[in-house]
């Protein structure tokens, strides 16, 4: 634990890639295999169950302080965390050890989600009577599943590579897929080239950029429009479809298993060679065009759907791209050829569930602007531009592919509540809740955290203080009075909200100082841009 610890402060105490990278890489160099593996899992954002709640923590921490619950409550209000606030009001270790962090999560964390309340209190005081000021810190990150520490995937993929001497292509080929916290997957990923692949292993994902110039600079940006190859960006779940090994496997881009909750996609697979794995996106889809994404999103993360269960939601698998074929990995040739294979592949499989997307041939930047402003008829969210000639690297990597999505809707809310951030705005008033007139009532529609800069967060967090009406835990209540222009991607009826709807991707665009509170929008003009197959009653 000492060891991981150690590594979760280098990696917080710096924003340069390089120093977080040669952190991870001397970690991942010098780990034992079972504290590697579940160092990964950390490091790649699983969060197990919570089996402690932070009440239960915050009571016995104070018992075991010797202090009352209120003045704990106290110090949390001005520290913003409570595992930091636990973890400095705990008295120093009476019996120091350094536990290994796999017994920590193994032999402690994942057994008291079994146990009566006076077993865990027992097991965490225990815990807390071996650990420091520093490891208790981030065993309640742990145990809390708020471990948060600013690497993203690509960095774990260049110092695993560092670490291991490999092709970062190879170890992000290793990490995609479902990945098992265990001494043999970790000595796997970190084996030489000639390690066993599993069969059902995706390879990593290609993500497009965001673009956002005007198509007038497009010619100095990307050159001739002939260079490029557009096609329509759909608003479906990203997923890879794998047959291999006489089985068919899909994920996701957030690497979930599909096919359960997909049973079309098996039909898909079973019209497939073995050895091919397709790119592409699923789509509800019906006729000759998508449907929205909320019909689709009924059918998510169920594990298994009966074809007969949702008759009025078909879906497709709409390919735009073939990553293997004949067992050959085929990412490293132009696009082009790979889109020959494609049509060639998808023209033999000849299935209801399976179709590749169409090419938009268009001479100049300036036509396929105006194709992009007849997306929402469409149902899609914009184009994505591909370069003719090139490969399917793995990540962000940018250049040669683009996403230019339509801009998003937005609304006028009112702020009516805000509770603290994360890590470092854990003192800080950052995560926001708004609202919409319907009549003289304010009704709650979303919640938003980004979209500000650190100046205008100082700004409204000192607002927030001085109007706080009431508090809950640690959400406050403040006075309807500001109004922030939210950006969003759809809208879908939701049973979640009193409003009845829900917004997809909300962030904050500005805050509206020059519009007083009475001005905001209504969520009578939110439904009104619910598109009619939103509603199921519309659609039987």
């Amino acid at each position: 634990m000492r060891r991981f610890t150690d590594l979760y402060f280098a990696l917080d105490a710096t924003t340069r890639t390089s120093d977080k990278v040669a952190a991870l890489a001397a970690y991942f160099r010098a780990v034992d295999p079972a504290d590697g593996a579940w160092a990964l899992a950390f490091l790649a954002g699983k969060r197990g169950r919570r089996p402690v709640s932070g009440p239960a923590m915050r009571a016995w921490a104070a018992a075991e302080a010797g202090h009352p619950e209120w003045l704990v409550s106290e110090c949390h209000e001005v520290v913003g965390d409570l595992s930091e606030t636990i973890a400095l009001l705990l008295p120093e270790p009476t019996e120091p050890r350094d536990i290994p962090l796999h017994t920590i999560v193994e032999q402690h964390i994942q057994p008291m989600a079994h146990m009566r309340d006076d077993e865990k209190r027992d097991h965490l005081v225990a815990l807390w009577r071996t650990l420091d000021t520093e490891q208790r810190f981030v065993f309640h990150k742990l145990i809390s599943g708020a471990f948060r520490v600013g690497v993203q995937r690509r960095l774990l993929t260049r110092a695993i590579a560092d670490a291991a001497g490999l092709e970062p292509a190879v170890v992000a080929h290793r990490l995609a897929g479902a990945w098992t916290p265990t001494p043999e997957r970790f000595r796997a990923l970190m084996a030489g080239d000639d390690a066993r692949d599993d069969p059902a292993r995706p390879y990593p994902f290609f993500l497009a950029s965001q673009l956002d110039d005007d198509p007038g600079l497009f010619d100095a940006r990307l050159g001739d429009a002939a260079d490029w190859r557009a096609e329509w960006k759909w608003d479906g779940v990203r997923a890879q479809l794998i047959r291999r090994s006489g089985q068919t496997i899909a994920w996701s881009r957030g690497e979930e298993l599909l096919e359960g909750a997909f049973p079309e996609l098996r039909a898909v697979g079973d019209a497939l060679p073995d050895g091919t794995v397709l790119d592409g996106e699923l789509l509800a889809w019906e006729g000759d065009r998508p449907l929205p994404f909320a019909l689709l999103q009924r059918r998510l993360n169920r594990r298994r759907v009966e074809p007969t269960l949702f008759p009025d939601v078909p879906v497709v698998f709409m390919a735009y791209d073939l990553l293997e074929s004949g067992g050959q990995d085929r990412r490293d040739e132009p696009i082009e050829n790979r889109r020959a294979a494609l049509e060639a592949l998808v023209e033999r499989a000849a299935t209801e569930h399976l179709r590749i997307s169409p090419i938009i041939e268009s001479p100049s930047w300036d036509d396929l602007a105006d194709l992009r402003a007849s997306s929402r008829e469409r149902g899609v969210e914009g184009l994505m531009l591909k370069r003719r000639a090139s490969v399917y690297a793995h990540g962000r990597a940018r250049g040669d592919w683009w996403k230019w999505k339509i801009d998003p809707y937005t609304i006028d809310a009112v702020m009516v509540a805000a509770q603290p951030g994360h890590g470092k705005r854990a003192t800080l008033f950052t995560d926001y809740t708004f609202a919409l007139w319907e009549g003289a009532e304010l009704v709650t529609i979303a919640k938003a955290y980004s979209g500000l800069t650190d100046s205008e967060i100082d700004e409204i967090d000192a607002w927030i203080r001085r109007h706080t009406t009431s508090r809950h835990g640690p959400v406050r209540a403040v006075e309807p009075e500001l109004v922030f222009e939210l950006a969003f991607e759809g809208v879908q009826e939701s049973t979640r909200h009193k409003s009845g709807v829900a917004l997809r991707f909300p962030r904050i665009a500005r805050r509206r100082a020059d519009k007083p509170a009475p001005e905001a929008d209504t969520v009578a003009s939110l439904r009104a841009l619910l598109p009619e197959l939103h509603q199921p009653e519309a659609r039987r």
